[in-house]
C-alpha cells in the first residue's frame, strides 16, 4: 500500500520519506555483489544508524553527509540547504585494516559494509572523502572536549580521521532480540496511525534510561487529553551499563500501559538508536524522529537528552527557541520537571502550582529513581508505579551498598536531595524546621531508609487530614463522621469541665499570699491556673448538635418553592 501524505495531517521532515532498503527481489543478488566489493567492518552503533537512515527514521538523508553538510550541521543546526538538522551523520571508521581499505578508495567507488561475521549490512556509494577533526566536532557538538563526556569519549573512541560521505543502500537489517515483535518503522506507523486508526493527531515521546514513572504519566495523559493517540519509544540500545536494561524497561511501560493506558489510543515501540548524549541538540533530533514516524507533536520533558550538569537544567527548551514552528514541522509541547505535591494530593510543575514548598514535595528524578532500585528500595507509589517498579528492580545490578559499604555509583545524599529536598530542612514530610539544616555530605544508608519510611506512611496521609478537618466541620449528615472521635471529644470536655470546676473551688479558697510557696498557691497563682484550664477548654472543638446544624441555614424557604410550587 502506497502512503499518500496529501491526505494525512504530517509530512516527512525534508518532504520524503526516505526508503534505502533493497528490495526482496533483488537482495542476494545485491548482496553476493557487494561480497565482491572493498569492505569496511563497522560495529553495532554504525549499523544500527545504517538502519535508521535507510528506513526513514533520519529523513531527509540517504546515506552519510558529505562535508558540506556535515559542516552546516555543526556550525548552523542545518544542512547545507538549509533544512533543519541537529546532529551530523557521519562515518569515519577505525582501525588499521579499515583505514587501508578507505586509503585506496575515491569518489564514485562503491564499499561494503560488513559486520562482525564479515557478512554485508549495507552497501555505500562514496561522494566524498575528507578529514574528520574530532576535537572541532567535539566543541560544536556537545559544547566540550571533556573525555568525561560519555558523548565526546565515544568521538574519540570510535571516529578515525577521515570520513566518508555517500548514499547507502540496506541489505541486511538487524534482528531486535526480544523487541522483534514490536518493532515497527516509519512506513508502518504512518499506515497505523492514518489509515487503520483514522487519527488525525498523535503525540510522540522518546525516553531513554529510566523506567516509566509518574512524571512521563503526566506528560503522557496531559497529551491524550488534546490528542487522538500517543506514540510511545524507550529507547533500547547502547546504554550505560548502570542503566536499567532496556528488555526491564520496555517490560515495565507494558504492564503500567496495560493496567491504566487506553489501549485503543496508546502505542508502544521501542526505538533502536544509538546514544549521542547531545542534549539540546538531540532533543530536537527525537522531535524530528518523531516527525518521521508520523506525529503531529512531540512531547519534550524537562532535561530531554541531558547528561550530567553539562547542559543546563532546561537547554532542552530553550533550543527550539532557534527554530520556526514551520520549519520544524511538528507541534513541540515542552513540559517543565513534575513532581508530586502531598498537601494538594497531585503531580504538578512549577507551571501548575500556587506554592513551591518543599516540604510536601516528592520530586521525580530519573537518576534518583535508578538509584533507589540499585539499593534495593520500592520507589514511593506517587513517583513510580508498582507495575513499572517490579520489572525495573530487577534490571538493575547491582543492588545495595558496596562492599566498602558505600554507594556503588551516586552517593546517598545525592539520591536524597534530588528526590525528597524536605529531607534536608525539615523533620519529616510536612514537618518542623530542623534547628540545624542536615548537610548532603553526612546522610547515610540510614537517612535514606528513614525518609522512604516516613514517605511510605505519611504522603497519603497528609491531605487526607486536611479533608478530615473539612469535614469534621462541615458534615451535616453527622453519621458519616467516626462516632468515636466525637465520643473522645465529649470525653475531652466533659473531663476539662471537671477540672476547670476543681480550680474555680481551689481559686476560691485560694489565700492572698501563700504561708508556704512550695506547698501552697496564692490568689494570683491560683488564677492563672484557673485561666489557663478555661483557655483550654475553649479551644477543644464544640459538638455539633442539631440546633448548632439548624442555625447555619439562612435561607429557610421550603424545597417545594425551589421545585417552582406555589407559597401556600
Amino acid at each position: 500500500m502506497t502512503l499518500d501524505f496529501s491526505r494525512y495531517p504530517q509530512t516527512p521532515h525534508g518532504g520524503t520519506l526516505v526508503d534505502q532498503v533493497v528490495p526482496a527481489d533483488r537482495r542476494d543478488a545485491e548482496t553476493q555483489r557487494a561480497r565482491a566489493l572493498p569492505g569496511i567492518r563497522v560495529d553495532l552503533e554504525a549499523i544500527i544508524t545504517i538502519e535508521m537512515i535507510a528506513t526513514g527514521v533520519l529523513s531527509p538523508a540517504r546515506g552519510f553527509m558529505n562535508e558540506a553538510d556535515y559542516l552546516s550541521v555543526l556550525e548552523h543546526g542545518r544542512l547545507a540547504g538549509g533544512v533543519v538538522w541537529p546532529v551530523p551523520l557521519s562515518f569515519a571508521p577505525t582501525g588499521k585494516v579499515n583505514a587501508e581499505v578507505i586509503a585506496g578508495l575515491s569518489v564514485g567507488d562503491e564499499v561494503a559494509l560488513t559486520d562482525s561475521d564479515d557478512d554485508p549490512v549495507a552497501i555505500l556509494a562514496i561522494e566524498d572523502i575528507f578529514s574528520y577533526d574530532r576535537e572541532f566536532r567535539a566543541r560544536k557538538l556537545f559544547g566540550t572536549t571533556d573525555r568525561n563526556h560519555p558523548g565526546v569519549d565515544s568521538i574519540y573512541r570510535r571516529m578515525g580521521e577521515v570520513a566518508l560521505g555517500g548514499t547507502l543502500h540496506l541489505l541486511k537489517r538487524v534482528d531486535w532480540g526480544p523487541f522483534e515483535a514490536l518493532r515497527r518503522e516509519p512506513k508502518d506507523t504512518w499506515r497505523l496511525f492514518y489509515e487503520e486508526k483514522g487519527f488525525r493527531s498523535v503525540a510522540g515521546f522518546i525516553t531513554g534510561a529510566n523506567p516509566l514513572h509518574r512524571g512521563h504519566e503526566y506528560i503522557h495523559r496531559n497529551a491524550l487529553e488534546e490528542v487522538d493517540g500517543i506514540f510511545l519509544q524507550p529507547l533500547v540500545e547502547m546504554a550505560k551499563r548502570e542503566y536499567v536494561r532496556h528488555e526491564y524497561r520496555i517490560r515495565g511501560y507494558r504492564n503500567v500501559m496495560d493496567q491504566y493506558y487506553p489501549a485503543e489510543r496508546s502505542i508502544l515501540s521501542p526505538l533502536r538508536v544509538t546514544y549521542i548524549f547531545a542534549g539540546p541538540r538531540e532533543a530536537i533530533l527525537h522531535a524530528l524522529i518523531m516527525k518521521n514516524y508520523g506525529c503531529t507533536h512531540a512531547l519534550i520533558g524537562r532535561d530531554h537528552a541531558g547528561i550530567g550538569d553539562y547542559y543546563d537544567k532546561y537547554a532542552s527548551h530553550s533550543v527550539f527557541d532557534e527554530y520556526s514552528a514551520d520549519e520544524l514541522g511538528i507541534d513541540v509541547r515542552l513540559f517543565h520537571e513534575v513532581f508530586y505535591d502531598a498537601r494538594a494530593a497531585v503531580h504538578a510543575t512549577e507551571r501548575t502550582m500556587a506554592s513551591d514548598d518543599v516540604r510536601y514535595r516528592l520530586n521525580i528524578s530519573g537518576t534518583g529513581i535508578r538509584e533507589l532500585l540499585r539499593y534495593g528500595f520500592m520507589p514511593p507509589k506517587e513517583v513510580v508505579r508498582p507495575e513499572s517498579a517490579l520489572a525495573a528492580i530487577q534490571g538493575v545490578q547491582p543492588k545495595g551498598l558496596g562492599e566498602d559499604g558505600r554507594a556503588t555509583i551516586t552517593p546517598v545524599g545525592k539520591v536524597i536531595k534530588s528526590m525528597f529536598p524536605f529531607y534536608l530542612e525539615y523533620t519529616r514530610l510536612g514537618g518542623q524546621p530542623r534547628e540545624v539544616p542536615l548537610k548532603v555530605e553526612d546522610l547515610t544508608y540510614a537517612d535514606l531508609e528513614t525518609v522512604i519510611r516516613d514517605v511510605r506512611e505519611h504522603t497519603g496521609l497528609i491531605y487526607q487530614d486536611v479533608y478530615d478537618e473539612y469535614s469534621e466541620v462541615l458534615d451535616r449528615t453527622r453519621s458519616l463522621q467516626p462516632s468515636w472521635r466525637e465520643e473522645a471529644r465529649a470525653g475531652l470536655r466533659s473531663r476539662q469541665e471537671q477540672l476547670v470546676a476543681e480550680l474555680e473551688q481551689k481559686h476560691a479558697q485560694a489565700d492572698e499570699t501563700a504561708s508556704d510557696e512550695f506547698m501552697y498557691q496564692d490568689r494570683e497563682e491560683a488564677e492563672r491556673e484557673l485561666a489557663a484550664a478555661r483557655r483550654l477548654l475553649a479551644e477543644i472543638p464544640a459538638d455539633l448538635t442539631d440546633d448548632a446544624l439548624a442555625a447555619r441555614v439562612w435561607n429557610p424557604m421550603p424545597y417545594a418553592r425551589y421545585r417552582g410550587a406555589d407559597e401556600e
